[in-house]
């Protein structure tokens, strides 16, 4: 997100209101919502996508959008038990169409984060650096693999978290 891009009402109310607490009322606030209140929204979420997502709700509850979020949820689990699998197996062909596969599903809800890592996977399982300029032997490539896959696995957990919690706060 540019710099002269502004979040969308709801993540800005969120922490405003998270962030504008007085310190002995932060200090009660649970372990989880502490770790809430210090995510990087703008590098978790692209916005403008998640925003073009809930202006195709119908109505308030943002029933149609959270059906997609959801319908994302499991489709990224079942990705990664798949990925797990051609990982085991060292299919990197497969570990390269997985994470492109994931790259997009996560580019259309907006999560920035999940796509930017599984962009690298898709590479990487071609046998090309990160960036998919340079070349790697298979070896390497299965390494990198097998550390990054953790941290796409920890940024869709920090993802769900926070749209979950979105949608809690958007339906009571």
């Amino acid at each position: 997100m540019s710099t002269n891009q502004v979040a969308p009402e709801f993540i800005k109310t969120d922490l405003k209101e998270k962030l504008e607490m007085p310190s002995d009322i932060t200090d009660q606030i649970d372990k989880n919502d502490k770790d809430k209140v210090s995510v990087n929204i703008e590098e978790l979420i692209d916005t403008n996508t998640f925003d073009q997502l809930l202006d195709m709700d119908d109505d308030e509850d943002h029933e149609f959008s959270y059906s997609l979020v959801v319908n994302y949820f499991d489709q990224a689990e079942e990705t990664f038990k798949d990925m797990d699998a051609a990982l085991d197996k060292k299919d990197l062909p497969e570990l390269s169409r997985l994470g492109h596969f994931l790259k997009g599903s996560s580019a259309a809800i907006g999560l920035k984060k999940v796509k930017e890592t599984c962009e690298k996977i898709q590479n990487i399982g071609n046998c090309q650096d990160e960036i998919g300029l340079k070349g790697l032997d298979e070896t390497e490539a299965i390494k990198k693999i097998t550390q990054i896959l953790p941290l796409v696995k920890a940024e869709y957990s920090e993802a769900e978290e926070y749209l979950k919690s979105f949608y809690e706060q958007e339906t009571r």
